[in-house]
This record gives structure tokens, C-alpha cells and sequence, in this order.
């Protein structure tokens, strides 16, 4: 029988990288409650242990999680801290290189050692809390995470080496999750994986985020679902048909395409070229007229010569895509690209990635133009600077347009639906008034 300390530890956990760090923090956080430790998320107030959840996607998170380790370390050091323990992405992957250099963390742990980072902490994993965690989104919306792991070859791509196959999650273990969820007040439900399109496979043989997205759109309480980071290739278009029916369904997907340039794909191991890819586009806008695409791109890819980053950049503004992020390309070890010459200058990358992001401004605040004089159902999420700030069902949290309403001319309750006329546009903000609550 464990002997615990007559004082509970005070456990802050520190959330680096993308929303599905976010979701396994969440989760990390929930079983540390049911275990009856005193747990916060990115305090501010003093505590006895840090938990660092890092990102080792790209260069510029790999600095940010190391730089993050160090501060603590520091904290640490000064008396302030007890411990200081490191899991995720980046401790999956360079482990043995992080004890070296940072001998003073008190423990690595990897992506799938949950079990073991909770026993150092003092607690048991509890199997049976399928669904249970402590969410650190408003109460209104909440990521749901249906797969983990990935598949695909992509050869600039550390992920699946980083988390591994791609294992699904079981469509009853979803509804179970989503339904608790929905009784603590979510309303908004953001599907994340790191390949959505793939989702099934392994469990049912078939693609099967259509039959998810039917059984969650019959929860009561839900009434926005999203998708974020599909694969192009193999795409189900039956998502296309559920989307265009179930109103619950945002008119929304994130999709990352990466690049135009069937060469660049074909070295990027996509999987598909750029007629496949435009085929698709076309699909999705044929089925789904008014639906919001939102994409990120690779510029400066070994070998990306100046003919292809143009190709690239007509093919942005022909199209016009409602949200574009672009990343210059870093080489990451182990990887198939990481074989490939670096050819193209750190400056030249910006540089392409500049002149994209300048392209999607203007575009962006064409589009946006286009919304004004128009009603929207909106979702607000806070109240900031003296206005009410929410989104359209085109627009997920953190990443994509807001909607900011004068928070003393109405009074809005977050978490709520609103209809809001847009007044004012600009590249990437919107402006309006109430029209009335739902």
C-alpha cells in the first residue's frame, strides 16, 4: 500500500503545441482530480510540481518547449518548485538527448506513458474514466480527440513517430464522452486527430467519420460541430453529404494541403497531385457551397524552385481560401525530407512565406467585405478590450476571425448564441451589433 504525504502537492500543468497536447493535458488533469490532487492548468499562483506537456513538431515549438523546461528548471533551482516533470511530443522523441542535457528535470515521460507519469505524481489510472476530464476551454466548447497517431508517409512529418499508428477511438466511447461533455454545458464540440479522414480504419475496417458525426449530432445539448486536420487523400465524401443535411454540422474544415505542385507533392509523399487535389476542392464547394476552408502551406520545401512557389502562390489567390496559415520548412530529423538538401535560405523562406500571407490578407478582407450588411449566428467566448468577442460558425477558436460586438452598447452572456449583423469588416476581424438572442 502506497504511504501518502499528510500534505497534497500543489500539480500546475503546462500545456505546449496544438489542441491535441491541450486534450492529453485535459485528460492527464482529470485523473489527477479523481485521485483527489489538488491540480490547476498554467497557474500563475505557487505550486509544488510542474508537469510540462511539450511540442516537438517544428523547430520554432522545440525551442519554445525547451526554453519553457529551462524556466522551470530555474524556478526550481530558487526553491520555488519541488519537481519538475516533462511528457509529450518532445520528450517522446529525444528523451535520451533531453536527460543529458537537462539532467535536472526529475523525470521524462513519453506521449503513451500516462499510467507511469500518474504514479509518479501519486495517483492511480483509473481506466474507467472513459470521458472524464478537466477542461480547460469556456465551458461552451470543448476538443474531442477520435484518433490518435497517423499513418501516412508524409516525409516532412515527425508526428508518427512521435505518437505512432493511427488508433481510433470507438464511436460508443465518443458518444460516452461527448454526452458527459453536453451535461457540463458544451455546446460547441471541435473533432481533432491528427488524421480525421482516416478515422475507422483500423477499428471497422472502412472510413467511418460520417457514422461519427450522425451519432454525435443526436447528443442533446451539442449544437456546433466542427472538423479540424483532415488528409486530402481519401477523403470520405459522405462527410460531404452529412455536412450539407445535418445543420448541427459546421460548414467548416481544416484541411491541410501543404502544396499545389504535383512534384513537390510527389517528393512530399502526399499521396495524391494537384488535379486530385483540385478535384476535391471542387467537390467540397460543389456540395457544400457556402462551406469555410481553412488550409496550411509549406514554403521552401527542398528543391521548391521559383517556378513551383509561384505555381503555389496563383493557386492561392485562384482559390481563395477562407483561412490560410503558411509554415517555412525545417528540417526534422529522421524524417524521408530530412535525406533531401536544404537548398533554399532561411530570408528566401520568410520571404515566401510573407508574400503569401500578404496575398491571403487581401484576399481574406475581400471575403470578409462580403459579410457585411449580413446576419450571423455567432457563439461569444469572452469579453476583452470593451467588446464581446465571438465567431460565426466559420471561424474556430484561437486561429480564425472574430466577431466583436461593443460590450456597452448590449449585454451578452458568453456561451451563448446571438444573431449579430455585420457592420464592419477588415482583414481579419469582423464588427457588428445585435440582432436578437436565440
Amino acid at each position: 500500500m502506497r504511504t501518502k504525504s499528510s500534505k497534497t502537492k500543489k500539480i500546475n500543468v503546462v500545456t505546449l503545441g496544438c489542441s491535441k497536447n491541450l486534450y492529453d493535458s485535459e485528460v492527464l488533469m482529470g485523473q489527477l482530480k479523481a485521485n483527489g490532487q489538488k491540480v490547476t492548468h498554467e497557474s500563475e499562483q505557487k505550486s509544488d510540481i510542474v508537469v510540462i506537456n511539450t511540442c516537438g513538431f517544428i523547430g520554432d515549438a522545440k525551442e519554445e518547449s525547451i526554453n519553457t523546461i529551462l524556466q522551470y528548471i530555474q524556478e526550481k533551482e530558487e526553491g520555488r518548485l519541488e519537481k519538475v516533470f516533462v511528457t509529450g511530443c518532445l520528450s517522446e522523441r529525444y528523451k535520451p538527448d533531453l536527460q543529458k542535457e537537462i539532467p535536472e528535470v526529475d523525470e521524462y515521460f513519453g506521449t503513451h506513458d500516462l499510467p507511469n507519469l500518474l504514479k509518479v505524481l501519486g495517483a492511480d489510472y483509473k481506466k474507467e474514466l472513459v470521458g472524464e476530464r478537466l477542461t480547460t476551454t469556456p465551458k461552451h466548447y470543448a476538443y474531442l480527440k477520435i484518433a490518435e497517431g497517423c499513418d501516412r508517409p508524409c516525409s516532412f512529418c515527425a508526428i508518427p513517430l512521435m505518437r505512432g499508428k493511427n488508433v481510433s477511438q470507438p464511436i460508443e466511447d465518443l458518444i460516452t464522452e461527448t454526452q458527459k461533455l453536453a451535461a457540463h454545458g458544451v455546446k460547441e464540440l471541435i473533432l481533432i486527430a491528427q488524421d480525421l479522414t482516416y478515422y475507422g480504419i483500423d477499428l471497422y475496417g472502412e472510413r467511418k467519420l460520417a457514422d461519427l458525426l450522425r451519432a454525435l449530432a443526436q447528443i442533446e445539448g451539442i449544437e456546433w460541430i466542427r472538423l479540424h486536420y483532415a488528409y486530402p487523400t481519401g477523403f470520405p465524401l459522405d462527410v460531404l453529404e452529412v455536412m450539407k443535411t445535418e445543420p448541427k454540422i459546421c460548414n467548416y474544415i481544416d484541411i491541410p494541403l501543404q502544396h499545389i505542385n504535383t512534384d513537390i507533392l510527389k517528393s512530399m509523399r502526399r499521396g495524391h497531385n494537384r488535379e486530385q487535389l483540385e478535384k476535391l476542392l471542387s467537390d467540397f464547394r460543389t456540395s457544400v457551397p457556402d462551406i469555410a476552408i481553412r488550409t496550411t502551406l509549406i514554403v521552401g520545401y527542398p528543391g521548391e524552385t521559383r517556378a513551383q512557389f509561384e505555381e503555389l502562390k496563383q493557386w492561392v489567390a485562384d482559390s481563395r481560401f477562407d483561412r490560410l496559415g503558411v509554415f517555412a520548412y525545417s528540417h526534422e530529423d529522421d524524417t524521408h525530407a530530412a535525406s533531401l538538401t536544404d537548398d533554399i535560405s532561411d530570408e528566401e523562406k520568410q520571404s515566401r512565406v510573407a508574400e503569401i500571407m500578404e496575398l491571403q490578407a487581401g484576399i481574406s478582407f475581400e471575403l470578409n467585405q462580403e459579410k457585411v450588411g449580413k446576419v450571423f449566428k455567432c457563439i461569444f467566448d469572452r469579453e476583452e478590450g470593451g467588446y464581446y468577442i465571438g465567431r460565426t460558425q466559420y471561424d474556430s477558436p484561437d486561429v480564425d476571425n472574430e466577431v466583436l460586438v461593443v460590450s456597452d452598447q448590449h449585454f451578452i452572456n458568453l456561451g451563448h448564441f446571438i444573431e449579430v449583423k455585420i457592420t464592419e469588416a477588415s482583414d481579419f476581424d469582423l464588427v457588428g451589433e445585435v440582432v436578437e438572442g436565440l
